[in-house]
């Protein structure tokens, strides 16, 4: 077994987020807005969204999906890297936790790259798939409902064109994924123990799982 990844405790965890994240000042305040709701675990942290920025860029991105909107960051760090012909058909079907996300794209001035749809994004996705989109889209970042990761996975990357790259959140799951599913059932975790045991073996997409966040799966379709 190869040798550990780096343990990062708070000091250190502070000092990569303070020399890696450049936060556009609306997404620092909608980090610090959606720190204070109950919910707040499912925002990604300023590194995973620098990431994402830093992907877009290096792919050329001009078209992405997004699954799992919550309260807007990971689809305003996406919008600020796309071109101004960039655009992000974002998948939610919470009113609730969307609304919130609204004011601070209006203010970032990417709202109109953001094509909100609330509807369940199993049957968005379909829609597009069945309209000809397929092969069209150049990134995808799906953080969702963990029960339809798999859903999820074949319908973005049936969109996206070839070299055109994924990014799946919350793949290690607090470490929950390395150990087995307890006795009283857990579907998030065994759906995405699932998930993580086909993908090192599909032919389609060349693949890195790294140990950042809650665990980010990458993967480009070939």
């Amino acid at each position: 077994m190869s040798r550990r990844t780096l343990q990062l405790d708070d000091a250190l965890l502070g000092y990569v987020q303070t020399h890696t994240a450049r936060e556009h000042p609306e997404l620092a305040r909608l980090r610090e807005f959606t720190a204070t709701h109950p919910r707040a675990g499912m925002q990604i942290a300023p590194e995973q969204g620098a990431l994402l920025q830093l992907l877009v860029r290096l792919t050329g991105a001009r078209r992405t999906i997004e699954v799992g909107v919550f309260t807007g960051y990971s689809a305003l760090a996406v919008a600020l890297a796309l071109p101004a012909d960039g655009r992000i058909l974002a998948c939610d079907v919470s009113d609730e936790f969307t609304a919130l996300a609204r004011p601070y794209w209006e203010r970032a001035g990417v709202a109109g790259k953001i094509e909100l749809v609330l509807a369940p994004a199993l049957a968005t996705l379909d829609a597009r798939l069945a309209a000809g989109a397929a092969g069209q889209y150049d990134f995808a970042f799906i953080d969702a409902d963990k029960s339809n990761y798999d859903g999820y996975y074949e319908r973005c990357l049936a969109l996206l064109r070839p070299g055109g790259l994924m990014a799946i959140d919350n793949t290690l799951w607090s470490g929950r994924v390395a150990r087995p599913v307890d006795a009283r059932g857990d579907a998030d975790t065994a759906a995405l123990q699932r998930l993580n045991a086909r993908l090192p073996d599909d032919p389609r997409i060349d693949l890195a799982l790294l140990p950042i966040g809650d665990g980010l799966t990458l993967a480009r379709r070939r």
